[in-house]
């Protein structure tokens, strides 16, 4: 399993902690300094049976800046997150072919 995570997000270190707590045999990808292909990215969004706009981090000042109202196609979403990180929301939990985002942080148990 990899927990796709942010340490400055609060919600993003309650997930840690719950998969800690648990016993839970993970890794960490702090993907802010680890950054995702866009390979990556789309196969986790396929994961989570989500498109990219399902994740995207609306109140961030990037997004307000340069994306808010505009119509991309999938693959333009996916490339403008991969070079904005702070874009994709977390934490996401991966395990095998499924993903789940920890909002609440809770969720993430919900695929183990």
């Amino acid at each position: 399993m990899e927990l796709i995570h942010n340490p400055r997000c609060s919600k993003s270190r309650q997930a840690k902690e719950l998969l800690e707590e648990k016993g839970i045999d993970f890794e960490v990808r702090e993907y802010l300094k680890n950054e995702l292909s866009e390979m990556e990215l789309s196969e986790i969004l396929n994961k989570l049976g989500k498109e990219p706009q399902d994740i995207l981090r609306k109140g961030e000042a990037i997004f307000k800046e340069q994306f808010k109202g505009k119509e991309l196609s999938r693959a333009e979403w996916i490339k403008a997150m991969v070079e904005n990180p702070k874009l994709i929301e977390r934490p996401i939990l991966i395990s095998g072919n499924q993903a789940i985002v920890g909002r609440p942080p809770e969720d993430v148990l919900k695929i183990i």
